[in-house]
């Protein structure tokens, strides 16, 4: 006798091997869009978590009155401690972007703790010297200690000195300042009256989260499309 061909054999491969060349053409778009979807994917997973994360304060403060704009920097990136000495430098430019020095410029600055009614004296009354920061030379500076955690008001007058040519001007920067790392054993009360805690800050639970459910959204929406197509 013969051997009888085993059709069952035959049969289970061919129903799982596509063998036409349209089954071959969805097979392999099937593949390029999986991997062109992990890819965009993966991007984007990297872009929404340092999106997510940024933090406002590293961004410097920028103010204009008249013809003269101010820029606030204060080390170190712009997050300021109590307790701890901060450098705050203004970098001043006139209308076109030349640089205003502390030479040509009698400036005053004050602190103030917010809030604080008109007329109340300033709570500090830094020095300005001239310093060097990024591009700019001799502009106004102060080391500023700010004795509580809080929200404060940094405001600068200005006015020409004989010789300089721009408008008198007034800046107010409001800054945050955090809790100082020789204040972490103890709870004390802000310049604004909430208790606050000492020592270092966390980040909130919503920063964590966002970016992780972000991800998760996006996983879904991609896996849920692989699978309308896949139908």
């Amino acid at each position: 006798m013969s051997p009888q061909p085993n059709r069952g054999k035959s049969s289970l491969f061919s129903g799982s091997i596509p063998t036409s060349q349209k089954q071959r053409s969805y097979l392999l778009k099937g593949i390029f869009w999986n991997q062109g979807t992990i890819k965009y994917l993966l991007f984007l997973s990297f872009l929404v978590i340092p999106i997510a994360n940024l933090d406002p304060a590293l961004a410097h403060k920028v103010e204009i009155s008249g013809d003269v704009g101010g820029t606030l920097h204060i080390e170190p990136n712009d997050n300021p401690r109590a307790g701890e000495p901060s450098q705050a430098w203004f970098a001043l430019t006139r209308r076109g972007g030349r640089v205003i020095p502390l030479s040509q410029c009698n400036c005053q600055l004050a602190v103030y703790a917010q809030p604080y009614a008109a007329g109340e004296p300033p709570l500090l009354e830094p020095q300005l010297e001239p310093v060097a920061a990024e591009r700019y030379q001799g502009i106004p500076g102060a080391d500023i200690t700010f004795p509580k955690p809080g929200i404060y008001q940094l405001q600068l007058n200005g006015k020409p000195i004989s010789g300089a040519r721009f408008k008198p001007f007034q800046f107010k920067f409001e800054v945050t300042v955090a809790g100082g790392s020789t204040q972490n054993t103890r709870n004390l009360r802000d310049v604004n009256g909430d208790l606050v805690e000492g020592g270092s800050q966390q980040l909130p639970f919503w920063a964590i989260a966002l970016p992780i459910l972000g991800f998760i959204g996006i996983l879904v929406v991609v896996l849920r499309s692989m699978k309308g197509s896949g139908e």
